[in-house]
């Protein structure tokens, strides 16, 4: 696969009842991030990827995926000449490194992450 799915995140309106959930139906090893945001990740584990889960604070709550890719402003635009959308321009992750985010054209949102 070329460009890989390479991590997964759950925004929800109230993050901790989603934390608590899925850590015990599941039984994730969920944990905060260092940082401004409140963001927990799920380490991988056994064949899976590793993912998030945070707090959806000035959107609608979603589940998404984030595909790696070599260039984001590159992708962006091709996506959207295939009839989808950005959502969320290119934007830094200090010390992590930089996503983005598009709509297909039926409205689903992914992200992309380098």
């Amino acid at each position: 696969m070329p460009n890989p799915i390479v991590h997964w995140e759950i925004a929800a309106k109230d993050a901790a009842k989603a934390r608590d959930f899925y850590s015990k139906l599941f039984g994730w090893d969920v944990k905060k991030w260092e940082g401004p945001m409140e963001y927990y990740g799920v380490e991988a584990q056994g064949e899976g990827i590793g993912g998030g889960i945070c707090k959806a604070e000035g959107f609608p709550n979603y589940v998404t995926i984030y595909v790696e890719v070599d260039d984001l402003q590159a992708s962006l635009d091709k996506a959207n000449k295939l009839g989808g959308k950005t959502i969320v321009p290119p934007t830094p992750i200090p010390e992590v490194g930089s996503f983005a985010m598009l709509a297909d054209p039926d409205g689903n949102v992914i992200g992309l992450f380098k």
